[in-house]
This record gives C-alpha cells, sequence and structure tokens, in this order.
C-alpha cells in the first residue's frame, strides 16, 4: 500500500474510532475535540424593569433599644451591614439581568440564583424583617390569637420561649430563628446564614411570624461572646403585635 493510502486508510479507521466512541457525527476533517454544545441559560428580561430591594426606614432612634441592644451596633448593623446587602443584590440583580416582580417570586427561585444574588437577597429580606420584628416599647408578651396558638402549640410562653432560646443556641455559626406559621400550627427554627422560609430550597417552611438575628455582628460589641445575654434580652424588644398582624 502506498505510504498517502495507508494514511487515508489510518485517518478513517481513527474517526471512525471516535464515532463509535462518543456517539457523535463528525463535523470536520480534524481530529480536535468534539465537545457537546452548552445549554442556553434562560433570559429573563430586563433588569431595569424588574424588582429591585429596598432598605426599609429604621422604625426607630439608634438609641431607642437600649439597653437591650446598644446604638452604636444597632447603627453599624443598620447602615454598614444592612445596607451592604441592598446594595450587592441590587448589582447582582442588574449584572445577571434578573427580572422578578417581587419579593415571593425572587425567593420562588432562590435555589437557581447564583450566590451573590441568593445570600445578599436574603440579608436584604431578613434585616427589613428584623427591624420591624423589633420595637422600643409596647407589650411584653403576646395578646390574643397570638397567645393562643403559642400556647397551642408550645404548651406556654415560657416552654415557647425555652425552645425558641434553644434553637439559638443551637445554631452553629451565623444564622436566624424563625417563628413561622405553617398552616395554622407554628413552628421553630433557624436557617444557616441569610437563608430564611421563604427560599424554595428552604427545609423550614411556613409564613415567618418573628425572627432573630444570631449573626454575630448582631450583638459582639456589647455581648461579645455570650449569645444567651443577648437572646435573653432580646425578648424585652420583641414586637408581638407585628407578629400578631402576620398571623392575621
Amino acid at each position: 500500500m502506498k505510504t498517502s493510502n495507508r494514511r487515508k486508510f489510518l485517518r478513517g479507521t481513527l474517526k471512525a474510532g471516535i464515532v463509535a466512541a462518543v456517539g457523535l457525527p463528525i463535523i470536520s476533517d480534524s481530529l480536535g475535540a468534539i465537545a457537546a454544545p452548552k445549554p442556553k441559560l434562560p433570559n429573563r428580561g430586563l433588569a431595569d424593569g424588574g424588582f429591585k430591594f429596598a432598605q426599609v426606614p429604621l422604625p426607630y432612634s439608634y438609641t431607642a433599644l437600649e439597653p437591650n441592644v446598644d446604638a452604636l451596633t444597632l447603627e453599624i448593623h443598620y447602615t454598614k451591614h444592612h445596607a451592604a446587602y441592598i446594595k450587592n443584590v441590587n448589582e447582582a440583580i442588574v449584572a445577571e439581568n434578573l427580572n422578578f416582580s417581587s419579593e415571593k417570586e425572587f425567593f420562588d427561585h432562590a435555589s437557581q440564583l447564583s450566590a451573590k444574588a441568593r445570600n445578599n437577597g436574603g440579608g436584604a429580606w431578613n434585616h427589613n424583617f428584623f427591624w420591624e420584628s423589633l420595637q422600643a416599647s409596647g407589650p411584653s408578651s403576646p395578646t390574643g390569637k397570638l397567645q393562643d396558638a403559642i400556647n397551642t402549640s408550645f404548651g406556654s410562653l415560657d416552654k415557647f420561649k425555652e425552645e425558641f432560646g434553644k434553637a439559638a443556641l443551637g445554631r452553629f455559626g451565623s444564622g436566624w430563628v424563625w417563628l413561622v406559621n405553617d398552616g395554622g400550627t407554628l413552628k421553630i427554627g433557624s436557617t444557616a446564614n441569610q437563608d430564611n422560609p421563604l427560599f424554595d430550597n428552604a427545609q423550614l417552611k411556613g409564613t415567618p411570624l418573628f425572627a432573630l438575628d444570631v449573626w454575630e455582628h448582631a450583638y459582639y460589641i456589647k455581648y461579645q461572646n455570650r449569645r444567651a445575654d443577648y437572646i435573653n434580652n432580646w425578648w424585652n424588644i420583641v414586637n408581638w403585635e407585628a407578629a400578631a398582624k402576620r398571623l392575621g
């Protein structure tokens, strides 16, 4: 066999072997790598026409929650940490061309979002919810329908506080502890980092009634490593009326 014919024969044999091995057609005479096309991500439209997060006005002064939460901690928490979540999630919405119509739709797709969008979106919403779950003065315990629901679900207010405190102390690292209404039953649970019960892939499901931020930046200036003291004093500033309205 002539050299040129031998080369053609070997080349054809090699191509046939590749086709048999990977089940793909030969698209050129080149023996380069054959790669499957990558799937395209869905295009949700122009971010400029969609929903963006906004920071709620703080419902009280920086000094209003003292001595339970000190003014410096509250100011840094609100103006630095929370403001950064708002800024970062809105940057992600624009950069990733996310065109959701509401917070609910955003969190309905949490499992599909980038880490930047998901984490900062959670941080933006969680803190808005947190500020409105606190009060400078008001009822120190629940009343009416909320009181009845707590007694039914946990036995008593003291038992509820005990269980909630255990969840807060048991959250390793950073995260949140929630009271949620799950189809008429109240449940306590925690989420890591800036996750919340509204995420489509959240293990804790239900309508949030109130939440406790157990990230160290929420308490470290005043309480240092004494998370238990922070939790105990936090009960003095819970906005029970807001929780009752959320219960309906």
